[in-house]
């Protein structure tokens, strides 16, 4: 999954209202729809993620080891995140946006060099699926080159992974991430309805994947063919390679199976966190801002 468990959301409160205005600009005659979309939008995208993220928080405190406060002390530190990345992710989305209305102005990108560029299933369906393989990529750059690594780790020390570890990311990290989402947008020749929709099933895809509560094993079988499930994303958090470079994909499970870094394990085998991190990863908001530039001192 897309170290992504990022901000997105954040990118679709920008891009809603941007692709609204733009069919409003080719379909006079939808003025007083559109109009309205554009006028509360945002407030409904707003109310829909909050109602999916707390009752999924709410899910998850019911099946609990943890008492209500020691689940909450632990949300608090990564929800903390949101205070210094979704700055970060809102300034630099007017880039993405910028480049992503070049490339259509222009007929830029990977896209239009498709057989009928113009038709729907090139637009959204094959450009969500070349979209998420550079999201693939992206992730596996951040396990290999060690600077990058050194803010992605960030995510990977919680020891007790849940759907608010989806927000946990270094500001370091959020500006890495879309300045890679800028050159793929550029290599794509993504619109802005492209990432309006890759960008929605990104988050809701992630706040899954997040998520401690398990699917039923036969649809968790079955939804894994395509997608990363729970299951298949806790395997890419356990504690110890391999399996912390394996199943790297954002919303589909196909890359790593073609690529080979796909793997399953039991969810009761499973350990969240970093090994060489075990028991001295810091809980604390500031030190795990400060870890990434810290590392020499890592325990051995």
């Amino acid at each position: 999954m897309q170290t992504c468990y990022n901000f997105s959301f954040a990118s679709i409160l920008i891009y809603t209202p941007v692709y609204i205005k733009f069919k409003i600009h080719k379909h006079h005659n939808m003025n007083t729809i559109s109009s309205m979309l554009n006028d509360h939008g945002t407030l409904i995208q707003i109310i829909l993620y909050l109602v999916v993220i707390v009752s999924i928080w709410l899910a998850e405190f019911r099946v609990a080891l943890h008492s209500l406060k020691e689940k909450w002390q632990h949300t608090s530190v990564n929800l903390m995140f949101i205070l210094t990345a979704l700055p970060v992710q809102l300034a630099m989305t007017v880039l993405v946006i910028f480049v992503s209305g070049w490339a259509t102005l222009h007929h830029w990108g990977i896209l239009y060099l498709l057989p009928h560029s113009q038709s729907a299933w090139i637009k959204y369906v094959a450009g969500f699926f070349l979209m998420d393989f550079f999201e693939y990529v992206y992730h596996v750059i951040m396990h290999k080159a060690g600077p990058l690594w050194n803010f992605h780790l960030v995510h990977h020390t919680d020891i007790e992974m849940d759907v608010s570890t989806t927000v946990r990311e270094h500001p370091g990290e959020t500006f890495v991430r879309v300045c890679f989402q800028v050159i793929w947008v550029f290599l794509a020749g993504a619109s802005i309805g492209l990432l309006l929709l890759r960008q929605t099933v990104q988050t809701f895809a992630n706040l899954i994947a997040h998520t401690y509560l398990q699917l039923p094993a036969k649809t968790e079988k079955i939804c894994g063919l395509l997608f990363i499930t729970p299951n298949l994303h806790h395997v890419h958090h356990h504690f110890e390679l391999p399996y912390t470079d394996c199943n790297y994909g954002d919303v589909l499970s196909i890359w790593d199976r073609l690529f080979g870094t796909y793997k399953e394990m039991k969810a009761s085998e499973i350990k969240f966190g970093l090994d060489v991190y075990h028991g001295h990863s810091p809980a604390n908001f500031l030190q795990l801002i400060k870890f990434p530039f810290f590392r020499k001192n890592k325990p051995k």
